[in-house]
Formats: C-alpha cells, sequence, structure tokens
C-alpha cells in the first residue's frame, strides 16, 4: 500500500468536511467490433487510489463513523480473468489499496447509501458514465425528498473534477520523479529522431523509431498521438497522418511525448530534413525561439499564469509586423488577436497526469491566478504559414518564400520556489546545434 495515495486521499477529505465524493473509474473503450482499446484508468481516480481496473467507484466518506475510504470493484471471476486478465477483486482491495471496505459492484444500490444520506453535500463529475450518472442522480433525489423529515443529507452536488484541480496541479516528489523518467525517455526518443531523419524517409518511419524507444524503454507508450509533419503538414497543427515522404528543403515538427507510470511528457523540436535550415526557415526559428525564451522566463512562482502567453505573443507580433508579414501597431494588432492568423493557439498547458491537466486558471474575479512551485507547464509559441494563407482585410500579402512553413518549440517546465526547471534541456533546440545534431550528411 503506497501512503501517497493516503495522503491524497486524507488532503481530499480535509477539504470536503461533512461531504461525499463519488469518483468512478474509466470505462473501457472498444475500438472496433468486440475489440476494445487498451485500458487507461480515469485520471482522478488514479490519482487518489493507484487501482488500475476498470468496473470500479471510489467514495470518500470522511464522516462515515467506520469507512472514510471504500472501494467498490468487480469481484475475482476465473473464466473471466482467463479471457481479460486477473483482478485483484474485493477481499486484496483492502490490504492492497487501503480501503476500509470493498465490496462487488453489483452491492452500489445496497451499500453506498449509508456513505451518502448524511453528507450535507454530494462531490461528483458527471458525463463520463452515463449509467452511473443516473444512479447518482437518483439517490440524491430520493435522499432529497426526505429532507424536511430527516434534517440532514446532501442538498447540492458540486463537479467533482473540479475539487480535484486544487490537488493535482501542485506536483509532489514522487510525481515529478515520474515526470522525468518520462521525460528522459522522451529526450532520448527526439535526439534519435533528430539523427536519422534525411531526405526520402517518411514520417512514420520516425514516428516508429520514436514510440520504439519509448516502449523499450519502459514507457506505457505515446502520451497523445505522435505528430511527425513534414513541409506544408507542419502548419497543420494536430497533423497524425505521418505518411509523407521528407524532401530536401523540408523542416520536421516533431510533437511526441510517452506516459511513463501515467505521467507525461510533451515536446516539440522542429530541424531540418536536409543540410540546413534555408534563410526564410532560419527567420522564423529565430523569432519562435526568441519568443519561447521570453515566455519560459515568464514561468516563474507568483506570477500570472497569463504572463508567458502575452511575452510569446507580443514578441511573435513586433517580429511579423518588422518582417512586413503583420501591418499595424502592435498593440492593436495584439488586442484585435490578428497574430491569430499565424499563432492560432495558447503558449501552453499544465502537464502530469493529463497531457492537458488538471488545474483553474482564473481566479472568480477574472485575475489569473499565480504560477505556484510545483506546477508544470509546456511552453511551445509556434508560426504556421499556411501555403494556401489568406490575408484578412487591410493586412498584407504573404509572399510565396515563407507559405508552408511551421515551427513549434516546446519544453516541459517546473516552477521552483526561486524560478523554474527546464526538464526538456536534453533536447537541443539552438539551430547550430540542431544541425550538428542531425544526421551524417549535416555534419560534413
Amino acid at each position: 500500500m503506497n501512503p501517497e495515495y493516503q495522503q491524497r486521499r486524507q488532503a481530499v477529505m480535509n477539504v470536503i468536511g461533512q461531504g461525499t465524493a463519488i469518483f468512478g473509474s474509466a470505462p473501457t473503450a472498444v475500438m472496433h467490433n468486440d475489440v476494445e482499446y487498451p485500458f487507461r484508468q480515469n485520471s482522478d481516480f488514479f490519482y487518489l487510489t493507484g487501482f488500475n481496473e476498470p468496473g470500479a467507484i471510489a467514495i470518500l466518506a470522511p464522516h462515515h463513523e467506520e469507512h472514510q475510504f471504500v472501494l467498490f470493484v468487480r469481484p475475482k471471476d476465473k473464466d473471466k480473468e482467463t479471457w481479460s486478465g486477473r483482478r485483484t477483486g474485493v477481499d486484496l482491495v483492502k490490504e492492497k489499496y487501503g480501503a476500509q471496505e470493498a465490496y462487488p459492484l453489483e452491492e452500489l444500490a445496497e451499500k453506498l447509501p449509508q456513505y451518502v444520506e448524511n453528507a450535507d453535500r454530494l462531490y461528483y463529475h458527471f458525463g463520463d458514465d452515463g449509467s452511473l450518472d443516473q444512479h447518482i442522480l437518483a439517490l440524491w433525489q430520493r435522499i432529497l425528498r426526505k429532507y424536511p423529515k430527516r434534517g440532514r443529507g446532501p442538498i447540492a452536488i458540486e463537479d467533482g473534477r473540479l475539487l480535484m484541480q486544487q490537488f493535482r496541479r501542485l506536483k509532489t516528489a514522487s510525481e515529478l520523479e515520474q515526470m522525468r523518467k518520462a521525460v528522459a525517455i522522451s529526450a532520448k526518443a527526439h535526439n534519435h529522431a533528430m539523427a536519422i531523419t534525411h531526405p526520402g524517409r517518411y514520417e512514420y518511419e520516425i514516428q516508429a523509431e520514436i514510440e520504439h524507444i519509448f516502449r523499450l524503454e519502459g514507457a506505457l507508450g505515446p502520451a497523445y498521438p505522435s505528430i511527425v509533419a513534414s513541409g506544408i503538414n507542419a502548419c497543420i497543427l494536430h497533423y497524425i497522418e505521418n505518411d509523407r515522404q521528407m524532401q530536401m528543403g523540408d523542416l520536421l515538427l516533431i510533437d511526441a511525448g510517452c506516459a511513463y507510470g501515467y505521467y507525461n511528457a510533451d515536446i516539440t523540436r522542429t530541424f531540418p530534413v536536409g543540410e540546413r535550415f534555408t534563410s526564410e526557415q532560419r527567420i522564423l526559428y529565430e523569432l519562435v525561439l526568441e519568443a519561447q525564451l521570453k515566455a519560459i522566463e515568464a514561468v516563474q512562482p507568483g506570477r500570472p499564469f497569463n504572463d508567458f502567453h502575452d511575452a510569446a505573443t507580443r514578441t511573435i507580433t513586433e517580429g511579423l509586423v518588422e518582417l512586413g508579414l503583420l501591418a499595424g501597431n502592435v498593440d492593436t494588432l495584439i488586442e484585435e488577436k490578428k497574430h491569430k492568423a499565424f499563432f492560432m493557439h495558447g503558449t501552453g498547458h499544465f502537464l502530469g497526469l493529463d497531457v492537458h491537466d488538471s488545474g483553474t486558471l482564473r481566479n472568480p474575479d477574472k485575475t489569473w491566478q499565480p504560477f505556484a512551485s510545483g506546477n508544470v507547464v509546456t511552453v511551445e509559441p509556434g508560426i504556421y504559414i499556411a501555403p494556401d494563407y489568406e490575408p484578412v482585410e487591410g493586412q498584407p500579402m504573404v509572399d510565396s518564400r515563407w507559405r508552408g512553413i511551421g515551427i513549434r518549440i516546446e519544453d516541459d517546465v517546473l516552477v521552483t520556489p526561486t524560478g523554474h526547471d527546464i526538464l526538456t534541456a536534453a533536447v537541443p533546440k539552438s539551430m547550430d546545434a540542431m544541425e550538428a545534431h542531425g544526421p551524417v550528411l549535416n555534419r560534413s
């Protein structure tokens, strides 16, 4: 039994007080016909329990006299386990995962009311499991109808996912250990990809090499569908076809990271397929890199979350005006979001158990929450000039020499008590370093 999970549950129970929180495991998902996708546990459920099986429900009921942590799980079944893998079962789950009580899932309707009826509110996230949603609603409504006579019971339901954001946005030492391992494996894969990329190879070959390293090094696999986008494909933000043959003069944008112990890395590098960056590629790359470095510098404890995006946006907008790709006053262009023609996404997001990890960004008064030590964020500005780019009214035409260039640079950054730590620093991103780090033909 891992004590960290118990500490996490206790922290949540300290917040909910007389409430009851209900968390469902992830469902199994069908790929086609009767073939299922590999199971991936719900992140909140895993964060609180470490239990990695479907068909489970976790209850936190700090007000209950005997059982503050309860699990409903699938019972042992020899025939089903022969086909679909071992189950922990009701008896062992208490010993292994620290539940004070455990029941077979089919006893949910009978046993759940005792953990809900004396709570002052419920915490539950609707939308992941329609059957469980209906069960929770029906139970709550039955208890609510009795409230005038009993004088107690949950009178409100709050969203369990929002409850968890305050805990998951700050990473513990053990979480950071897992994330550093995911980053190290991903960095090795990226550096290998740079070394083997050359004209004539296909994007999927590079993808295969990257994901081979993920699994070879003990990762669960890709944290998200790997993006290996050469040439004009790099202008598609979530390009995943990965089927083009790369040509001399292309840039290759690789956005790939692995999941290790459910914790994720998220790295992007853009580098030349051939010998060197072209002059236009070099100019735009320098601009994106400058924007990224300024954004990283803004990732500091106490600074508002939006500062790093504002820093990247201003740098890119100023550069595009200087190049003649945008025209007008920089402040006005940013206010009117004209930069979004070339930089259309945010500069980063929290990273952890989910690639786009849990964490509230704004306060109720609409101000931005500050960075805090233990946050991990991606920093990933980019410039994308589509081959068929059409300028909006009042903006200049774009010369063909700029069209079809897509560049993104992404690092994973930990906020520390005194500043930040670039976790992905092992993957080079200066132009000289990448040209030297590339295939043999780049070193002549």
